[in-house]
């Protein structure tokens, strides 16, 4: 009986010192197999899971904070924006790392608007995963290669070759100001209206500013507005 009650307590402590996980995704069958996928990982384990977001809000208070969150962007009644941002404003040491079936432009700014540290395809394979939970655990962030990898290639870049000031002295506040809209969720329709502008100048200012940020994407954009200061994220 000592023995039994000692190695008991034994896997208990080392059940304890495992990287805490929290699921939230509304498809059962896909949820239950991302557990056996962390969990048999071994450094993690599986806290709880969650339907959405209401859920998940009723589950973190039973069961405690979990370290990273695996949180599903579409699910009924609270969605991952809105629960990346309610986990961002109660429980700013959890890190959120967004799940998708897409490499959705605007999924993307949406959740690195909410807060979230990471994002990943569904689609992605198991060492993939590893590699999200640890980098977000051990350097507080992990973005997908398929996702912004030419993105964080161009940031690089301008790096190396010390220009990120320069290409920021060249902004007008015109270009400015369409950037701080571009990282916003409005088309560019709507930022043209918000602008007092046409259509047409709005996709010059756009194809303007891809020519000289050497971005290709909306979502480029947003990562030199965050990066240089344009735009912050709270």
């Amino acid at each position: 009986k000592f023995l039994f009650n000692y190695l008991l307590m034994k896997q208990q402590m080392k059940e304890q010192q495992k990287i805490k996980v929290a699921l939230a995704d509304d498809h059962v069958l896909l949820r239950k197999g991302l557990a056996g996928v962390v969990d048999s990982f071994g450094d993690y384990s599986v806290l709880f899971e969650a339907d959405n977001g209401t859920h998940f809000m009723e589950q973190i208070k039973k069961h405690g904070e979990p370290s990273i969150v695996l949180l599903d962007i579409n699910m009924p009644e609270m969605d991952g924006y809105a629960t990346a941002q309610w986990i961002r404003e109660h429980y700013p040491l959890v890190n959120v790392i967004a799940l998708s079936m897409y490499d959705n432009e605007n999924a993307i700014i949406r959740m690195f608007k909410a807060g979230a540290k990471g994002y990943i395809l569904k689609d992605s394979e198991p060492p993939e995963l590893k590699k999200a939970l640890d980098s977000v655990h051990e350097k507080g962030y992990y973005y997908s290669e398929l996702v912004t990898g030419r993105l964080i290639h161009s940031i690089n870049k301008m790096d190396a070759e010390n220009s990120e000031a320069k290409n920021q002295t060249e902004l007008s506040d015109r270009e400015k100001e369409f950037l701080k809209l571009a990282c916003t969720e409005m088309t560019y329709k709507e930022i043209a209206e918000k602008m007092f502008l046409s259509p047409r100048t709005i996709d010059g200012y756009r194809d303007a500013l891809f020519e000289k940020l050497q971005m290709k994407t909306r979502v480029g954009l947003v990562m030199y507005a965050i990066k240089n200061g344009i735009v912050t994220i709270s």
